[in-house]
């Protein structure tokens, strides 16, 4: 373990690490008083589930994840894919609506959310697909499309539930990883831009035809000027969240102290944090959590730019697009920029399901970083 240790991005490991521990903070801070009022439970209650979640997926991280080859890993990978697709059908079957969607498996006392598991299992399956592909001598061209089934097929199931958030996030993990994959067929690069203009223009008829929405998900594209729709769902979130942040100003109200966590903010554990942690942390705090997201996102890049095979790259890159959606339309929708979509912040909000992904997926990027500096020093060994 100990020669792990000394070749993975120790300031990557740190700064994740960091960031865990703060959200953790601040989601017992944030859902103490929604806790009792709202749920009647101990104000601990979601605090203590989300440390469980967090102990699981670092404890995992360490004892199997750093010290498993990544080559080792495909066979977990496909076969979770395959199990989270049967588990995105059977929720569709069953219809079990919760938060206006059929998102979530009930395994007793716990909730899994399959969607999470499904970007995390689509990522590496379409490492280790991929990298093989590019390694054959004459691949066939229809060849490279036969995965992108069963990923559509993800795509639609998770719109079915319906998580549009989820589904756009899963479709530009998806499509963004093969978009930069390296054909060198000239009919590859014009389809690479002609997908491009069906992606577009698919996402603007789901905009405006609102045949293809549900009320929920169409009230949602009304998202400016928040505080003049105060009695509508969308426009009461973010208008209380403009509220926390400019409570917070630049040194906050002081750690638990915030007021709008006190129901204002239904989701201020999950969706809606950012807004709890500027008001109680600070702006001056605010923007250091967005500088530390960028200085992991930047971690991520060197290390997939730098892995020594394609099937590293696609997992590294994947992980990096991942982690950018979540961050980019998170913060858009809270600040009113583009629509709410429910989209939770890595390492920040609760969030069994994505806390584990998150972090695992981080795990495995700290594994190339491992891989790809072994095999460095080995070169420079033999060329002594």
């Amino acid at each position: 373990m100990r020669r792990v240790l000394s070749k993975i991005d120790k300031p990557l490991l740190i700064a994740f690490t960091i960031l865990t521990l703060f959200g953790l903070l601040m989601i017992y801070s944030s859902s103490s008083i929604s806790a009792v009022l709202r749920y009647n439970k101990p104000s601990y209650y979601f605090f203590e589930k989300q440390l469980i979640f967090v102990l699981l997926a670092f404890f995992v991280g360490f004892a199997f994840v750093l010290k498993t080859p990544t080559k080792f890993y495909k066979g977990v990978a496909f076969l979770g894919l395959c199990l989270s697709l049967i588990v995105l059908i059977s929720l569709i079957t069953k219809r079990v609506i919760t938060n206006n969607a059929s998102s979530w498996y009930k395994l007793g006392p716990v909730s899994i959310q399959p969607s999470e598991f499904v970007k995390s299992f689509s990522i590496l399956t379409m490492g280790y697909f991929y990298g093989r592909y590019f390694s054959r001598k004459n691949p066939s061209l229809i060849g490279a499309f036969i995965p992108l089934a069963f990923y559509i097929a993800c795509a639609v199931l998770i719109m079915l539930q319906p998580d549009f958030g989820s589904a756009a996030i899963y479709a530009g993990i998806v499509g963004s990883i093969f978009l930069t994959l390296p054909f060198k067929d000239k009919v590859m690069k014009y389809f690479k831009y002609g997908s491009l203009i069906i992606v577009a223009l698919g996402l603007y008829i789901m905009m405006f035809n609102s045949s293809l929405l549900t009320h929920t998900q169409e009230s949602r594209f009304n998202f400016k000027a928040p505080c003049s729709r105060y009695t509508e769902e969308t426009g009461y979130q973010v208008c209380n969240g403009f509220i926390a942040i400019k409570n917070g100003g630049l040194f906050g109200v002081g750690l638990g102290n915030s007021t709008q966590k006190y129901l204002y903010l239904p989701e201020s554990h999950t969706d809606f944090i950012f807004p709890i942690i500027v008001e109680e942390m600070g702006l001056l705090v605010g923007i250091t959590i967005i500088l530390v997201y960028a200085f992991i996102l930047y971690r991520v890049y060197v290390i997939s730019r730098n892995a020594t095979n394609l099937r590293n790259q696609i997992i590294c890159f994947g992980v990096f697009i991942y982690l950018s959606l979540h961050i980019i339309i998170n913060l858009v929708g809270i600040t009113a920029l583009l629509p709410l979509t429910g989209v939770p912040l890595p390492l920040l909000s609760y969030g069994g399901s994505f806390a584990i992904n998150v972090i695992l997926m981080l795990f495995v990027v700290e594994r190339i970083a491992y891989e790809t500096n072994y095999e460095k020093n080995l070169n420079k060994l033999r060329n002594i």
